[in-house]
């Protein structure tokens, strides 16, 4: 047995950015940043280090992603881990590594940026859930907002 899922709460660093393939599925993406704090053992100064994600959704999950998601808005999500490769025009491998979220939930007040210190979870939330659908190979993730399996980078418009 194994497990790749991934939870994650942070602020958007970008709007998101949409494109459809020709098929006409949605894809999304976004970066996201998370921080952690911890005291400087030497200066006992409070110090923040902040990770930044890329975050791809697709089918209605990326839609819904586009029309309510902003820079510095606050999300909560669960997805997986992917990576990708692909070789260079001069010939050098290079990898991507992303999560794929299936789920979002959309934290805080809609015009709320990151300076904002209002209590983790506001009265204003609003949750999208779309499980995953079996396992089988798709030529393209299906609609459901889970990405499936057999695309390439090549296939994805960014």
């Amino acid at each position: 047995m194994s497990v790749n899922k991934v939870i994650l709460v942070g602020r958007l660093g970008s709007d998101p950015e949409i494109k459809y393939l020709p098929s006409g599925s949605a894809v999304c993406n976004f970066s996201l940043a998370t921080s952690e704090y911890f005291t400087d053992k030497t200066t006992g100064n409070r110090q923040e280090k902040t990770e930044w994600h890329r975050i791809i959704t697709w089918g209605k999950t990326a839609e819904l992603a586009n029309q309510y998601l902003k820079k510095g808005r606050q999300v909560y999500l669960e997805g997986r881990i992917q990576t990708n490769s692909w070789t260079t025009p001069q010939g050098e491998k290079r990898y991507s590594t992303e999560i794929v979220a299936n789920s979002l939930q959309f934290l805080g007040d809609k015009a709320q940026g990151p300076s904002d210190s209002s209590s983790h979870r506001s009265s204003e939330s609003s949750s999208f859930d779309f499980s995953p659908p079996s396992p089988a190979t798709h030529s393209e993730p299906p609609s459901s907002g889970f990405s499936g399996v057999g695309f390439t980078a090549d296939e994805i418009p960014f």
